[in-house]
């Protein structure tokens, strides 16, 4: 049996197209594993407050391996902020909530004195709010979880973890797995800026951390 010119030609296309397929697929396969083969960056490592700095006068401090914050004497706003500056990334952390428990993570943020310029993942006891997005000292609540979930699975005196994803000008937060927020907001994706543990003012406030990991993303 012999075969003509159309079919070897025929048979050459088949053979370039599912190489060209092939190669593809192996293109793109590497270049998700490029992206979660980014380090996780351990941002407290549990014996002290280096690569952080405190802002104001609240109390910081560790006690069998985990991040406290508690109230101090001046009653104000506090924070705990990283050295380094972050623009998308996903970041994991544990909190547990102890008295008031009236917290939050800031993200995309600088500071004067005590004043924060940037976007809070809100952290507060059952029914305030907790994974919502808030702009202090400009345009207030951007976004607040809906249907009752920052009560249904915040988890009072016990660990919450919370997740904190930010991509260019998108937000999303999960509390203990579940979605609380997505927002699409252009000011968030022009920034960039410091993350920062936050206690509020008012006094009688407790909150420990623990588990902090951040992934830097592209």
């Amino acid at each position: 049996m012999t075969f003509g010119i159309p079919f070897l030609n025929n048979f050459i296309f088949l053979i370039v197209l599912m190489m060209k397929l092939i190669f593809s697929i192996f293109f793109s396969v590497c270049g998700l594993m490029c992206v979660d083969a980014q380090p996780l960056k351990q941002l407290f490592n549990t014996k002290n407050l280096d690569g952080w700095t405190v802002i104001g006068t609240e109390k910081w401090y560790v006690e069998n391996g985990e991040l406290v914050c508690a109230s101090g004497p001046d009653k104000g706003y506090g924070y705990l902020a990283t050295q380094e500056s972050f623009k998308n990334f996903d970041l994991r952390l544990e909190f547990k909530q102890e008295a008031d428990g009236n917290s939050g993570v800031f993200f995309h943020s600088s500071f004067e004195g005590t004043r924060v310029t940037g976007w809070q993942a809100e952290v507060a006891p059952a029914g305030h709010s907790t994974g919502g997005i808030y702009e202090s000292y400009k345009r207030g609540w951007l976004i607040k979880p809906t249907g009752g979930k920052d009560t249904k699975y915040l988890k009072a005196d016990d660990w919450n973890t919370m997740r904190i994803l930010v991509k260019n000008n998108k937000v999303t937060t999960w509390l203990n797995g579940h979605k609380m927020i997505t927002l699409t907001d252009d000011m968030i994706g022009s920034r960039t800026g410091q993350l920062a543990l936050q206690i509020h003012d008012g006094g009688g406030i407790k909150v420990r951390w623990r588990n902090m990991f951040v992934k830097v993303l592209k």
